[in-house]
C-alpha cells in the first residue's frame, strides 16, 4: 500500500508572526553551541505555547481545564475528514447548515477545516479577515461528537470577538468546554488530495500548559 506523507506544519524562525498582544512572546531562534568553538551546534528556543502551528488544551481558556499533558494521543492521531471551504470569502462566517449539508450531516471524530488561509501567513490579514465559526456552528460539532478541530487559520472564533468584546472568544469556550482539542495554523492543506486522511498531531509534553507547539502531518494511503 503506497502512503503519502504532507507536512502541515509552519517552521518556527527568529521572528515569525505571532498573534498581535503582549501574551504572545517574539519568538527567538538563537545559535549557542558552534562547530568551530564548542564542536557541536546547540541553539535557545525562546517561544510561546501558541506559536506557529500548534494546539490548544482546554486549560488555554477553562480554569482548571486539561493541561496539554493529559491530553488522549488516541485523539491527536486517527482518521480525519478535511472539508475544502477555500471558496469563503475573507471574514466570511460558516454556519451549521453549511457544514451540515458538505459533511451529510454527520460530524467527523476529526475535521480540519481547510480556507486556503496559511497563504495569507505572516500578512496584515492574516488575523485580521480570517473565516470563522458561527456558535451555532461550534454547537452542532460538539453535539455529534467532534473531538479534534483542526484549521488553516489562527483561531475558530471571529476576529471581532476578542478579548475586549462584548463576548471573549465564545467558539473557543464553547469547542473546549466541551474537551474538543484545537488544533490552529495549519499550513500546506492545499497539498492534501483527499477528504479522508490519517492525521498526526504531536504536542510537546509540557506539564500542565495551556498549548503547544506540534508537528502535524498527514498521511494519504492508496
Amino acid at each position: 500500500m503506497a502512503r503519502r506523507v504532507v507536512d502541515l506544519t509552519l517552521p518556527i524562525r527568529s521572528g515569525m508572526a505571532r498573534f498581535p498582544t503582549y501574551w504572545h512572546p517574539d519568538v527567538e531562534v538563537g545559535l549557542l553551541g558552534r562547530i568551530e568553538s564548542e564542536g557541536r551546534e546547540t541553539r535557545r528556543l525562546v517561544l510561546g505555547t501558541h506559536s506557529g502551528t500548534h494546539c490548544d488544551a482546554p486549560r488555554h481558556f477553562l480554569p482548571g481545564g486539561a493541561g496539554v499533558d493529559a491530553l488522549d494521543l488516541a485523539t491527536l492521531i486517527g482518521p480525519a475528514r478535511v472539508l475544502n471551504l477555500s471558496h469563503r470569502a475573507p471574514g466570511g462566517c460558516v454556519e451549521d447548515e453549511e457544514l451540515r449539508a458538505a459533511l451529510g450531516g454527520r460530524v467527523p471524530e476529526r475535521l480540519a477545516l481547510r480556507y486556503d488561509w496559511s497563504l495569507r501567513w505572516e500578512s496584515e490579514a492574516y488575523y485580521r479577515d480570517h473565516p470563522y465559526l458561527s456558535r451555532q456552528a461550534a454547537r452542532w460539532l460538539v453535539e455529534g461528537g467532534l473531538k479534534l478541530l483542526a484549521m488553516d487559520s489562527p483561531t475558530p472564533d471571529n476576529p471581532a470577538d476578542g478579548r475586549n468584546a462584548p463576548e471573549d472568544s465564545p467558539v473557543h469556550k464553547i469547542l473546549l468546554g466541551a474537551g474538543v482539542i484545537l488544533v490552529e495554523y495549519l499550513d500546506n492543506l492545499a497539498a492534501v488530495g483527499r477528504p479522508e486522511i490519517q492525521l498526526i498531531v504531536l504536542p510537546l509534553k509540557i506539564e500542565g500548559a495551556d498549548g503547544s507547539p506540534c508537528r502535524v502531518v498527514a498521511l494519504e494511503e492508496d
